[in-house]
């Protein structure tokens, strides 16, 4: 069965502790509809099915969270529950009714989900840049509010440039958020779907698609009669870069002085990465 909201809401909210018991209030299922703040697109239907036969058993344990609106209620917390209990084929379920503006639905909704763990890095992605659009936060607000770092929102929030048909392989697990973020470096786009089936086909760790993009991505070296390898030192500094920044590093060192080469794909790419520099 789906736990609680836990403690940890609480810290974010404490509008949704209260002095008194709560009140918990039975209302139609048929008047209640989906938090349009949602951030989780698919619902697994063996979970559902699973959670319908605890509830058709023990009951729903833990009420609802919902809010009043002009055609019933909204959940704010507690969809799976809300779906397996029409699955059950009930007529009522248990609510605690709060008052709360969009900007906490659409908060409480994510966090609740990022809590369980049950948000792909694609809907937790667009979650967090619904909340920055939406109420005109900055990713170092919403790192705060949400306890997450900065440099994890704004490397998250890249995954959303890439191609519908990657997103939907990290969607359903075919692919990681690593590999996501390491295939945005990759410069030649037509090289994209040969990349794609090769890391499906030979099934590719993140470290190994990451050499593979640093060999397509560069240019043809004259030839040389001897081929300098790189230091050591200066390969696990790019590594360290790469991971902080989100994006390809290349560190070149010379006898008197050095130079790093670092990409960004847009202008607000630039900024993001600027930002990790404040």
């Amino acid at each position: 069965m789906a736990r609680g909201l836990g403690k940890g809401i609480n810290v974010f909210f404490p509008e949704l502790e209260t002095q008194e018991e709560e009140v918990v209030q039975h209302v139609s299922v048929k008047s209640c509809r989906p938090n349009p703040y949602q951030p989780r697109k698919t619902f697994q239907a063996d979970a559902i099915e699973e959670l319908k036969e605890s509830i058709l058993e023990f009951g729903i344990l833990q009420p609802l969270i919902v809010r009043e609106s002009i055609k019933g209620y909204e959940i704010v917390a507690g969809e799976r529950r809300f779906r397996a209990a029409k699955e059950a084929g009930l007529e009522t379920i248990p609510v605690i009714i709060k008052k709360l503006t969009d900007q906490k639905m659409m908060e409480l909704a994510l966090l609740e989900n990022l809590q369980r763990e049950d948000l792909t890095p694609i809907e937790e992605a667009q979650a967090y840049a619904n909340l920055i659009k939406e109420f005109n936060l900055t990713q170092d607000d919403l790192a705060k509010k949400l306890g997450k770092s900065r440099p994890y929102i704004a490397n998250l929030t890249r995954l959303l440039s890439l191609p519908p048909s990657i997103s939907a392989l990290i969607n359903n697990g075919e692919l990681s958020m690593g590999h996501g973020r390491a295939i945005l470096g990759l410069k030649d786009k037509n090289k994209l779907q040969p990349l794609i089936d090769k890391i499906r086909k030979e099934n590719l760790n993140v470290r190994q698609v990451e050499q593979l993009i640093t060999q397509l991505n560069e240019k043809k070296p004259k030839q040389k009669k001897t081929e300098e390898r790189k230091d050591v030192f200066i390969t696990e500094r790019e590594s360290q870069l790469r991971d902080h920044l989100g994006t390809s590093v290349k560190i070149q060192k010379g006898k008197r002085k050095g130079k790093i080469e670092i990409e960004f794909f847009s202008d607000d790419d630039l900024d993001r990465i600027l930002g990790l520099f404040e």
